[in-house]
């Protein structure tokens, strides 16, 4: 039987190793295509693409386990839950690559895409730039269609030119970036706040006029400290949850 063949990662040593492989995974996962198979590679083999411990990947697995993603069979080995819904909790945990799984595993459509002169509220971040390249995307649940939420991604025109739009109805911008594009991503600033639906918001998310909606907004820099891309996402409050997890150590 084919194995499911996960995305590769770069480990950041600052972060525990079995954390950062868990969300890697995990993004892959809720990222995978319909017709991916649903079989893991063994821990040995999945610790080695990773480059981490059998004991570190063990552990990495334990956390999709508790989480609903996999179930794991003695003799049998490692599998996807097939029923897992691909919209789960929103988890802001501290990695690139939680950022990442915490925009995969939906349907992506792209509304529109262009040029536009830089936004007011953005110029503190594209001081340099008259115009910012733009993406305007509204992200469905895979199984009932249900629209989740909707996302407006401004991001340098230079690295526009670079970026397949066929690639967004895959991955989120995030991953575009970093594993398509090849941008070297430093750190990401997000902000969390509850709004109400404005009539734009409203009709693509299906939900009255004024009803409780989590904004996000997540602005994503380059080792020079330069943003690369600011990316503001309308949440339907009914059906996501932030959680922001610390290591006090």
């Amino acid at each position: 039987m084919t194995a499911f063949a996960p995305d590769s990662i770069v480990l950041n040593r600052k972060l525990p190793l079995w954390y950062q492989v868990s969300q890697s995974l995990r993004a892959s996962i809720l990222g995978r295509s319909p017709d991916a198979p649903l079989r893991l590679p063994t821990e040995e083999q999945l610790a080695g693409h990773y480059g981490v411990s059998v004991l570190t990947m063990r552990q990495a697995l334990k956390e999709l386990e508790d989480e609903g993603l996999i179930t794991r069979h003695r003799r049998r080995g490692t599998f996807i839950e097939p029923s897992v819904q691909r919209g789960s909790p929103v988890r802001l945990l501290g990695s690139v690559d939680a950022i990442v799984a915490q925009q995969s595993g939906m349907r992506s459509q792209l509304l529109a895409h262009g040029t536009v002169p830089v936004p007011g509220e953005l110029v503190e971040h594209f001081p340099d730039l008259a115009e910012v390249a733009t993406y305007h995307r509204l992200r469905s649940d895979e199984k009932t269609g249900e629209p989740t939420n909707h996302a407006h991604n401004f991001i340098r025109p230079e690295l526009a030119e670079r970026v397949d739009p066929d690639d967004l109805a895959r991955w989120p911008m995030t991953k575009v970036l970093r594993d398509v594009v090849g941008v070297r991503i430093s750190r990401i600033t997000d902000t969390v706040e509850a709004t109400l639906a404005d009539p734009e918001t409203a009709r693509l998310l299906e939900v009255p006029l004024l009803s409780p909606i989590l904004h996000y907004t997540g602005i994503t820099y380059d080792e020079d400290g330069q943003a690369l891309d600011v990316a503001r996402i309308h949440y339907r409050g009914d059906r996501f949850s932030f959680t922001v997890t610390l290591d006090a150590t």
